[in-house]
């Protein structure tokens, strides 16, 4: 009835559509993937987007101008007067003492041993 050929063919026929089939379902994990990606761009997008509004809001001259006024008393704000502008040659260098010397370390940011105690941003050390 069956000769050995027709069955190695129809071996061949589901061993190929056994293929197509997992071949299919692993494209559309990979495009449902890149959907999900796609979808927290957007959402990361929309975030800076809101974040910019806001921050152009908070940095209206006329809000920090009544700010300045409502809590002038509080922080002791004044004016900055024109001697208080100066260049960065203007500035005194920073004095070295003998440790400095000694350790290798010629002023501006050392390197230390330990930890710098202001956090910023999101990434933890």
């Amino acid at each position: 009835m069956f000769r050995t050929s027709d069955i190695v063919l129809i071996a061949v026929m589901v061993s190929a559509a056994a293929l197509t089939y997992k071949t299919k379902r692993e494209a559309e994990e990979q495009l449902a993937t890149v959907q999900k990606i796609h979808a927290q761009i957007r959402y990361e997008e929309d975030t800076i987007d809101l974040l910019k509004a806001d921050w152009s809001l908070l940095t209206q001259p006329s809000r920090l101008q009544r700010l300045t006024e409502l809590y002038k008393s509080q922080l002791d704000l004044e004016p900055v007067s024109a001697h208080q502008i100066v260049g960065v040659g203007d500035l005194p260098a920073k004095a070295l003492d003998i440790q400095d010397i000694l350790s290798g370390r010629q002023g501006g940011m050392a390197e230390s041993s330990e930890k710098d105690p202001v956090v910023t941003g999101g990434i933890a050390q």
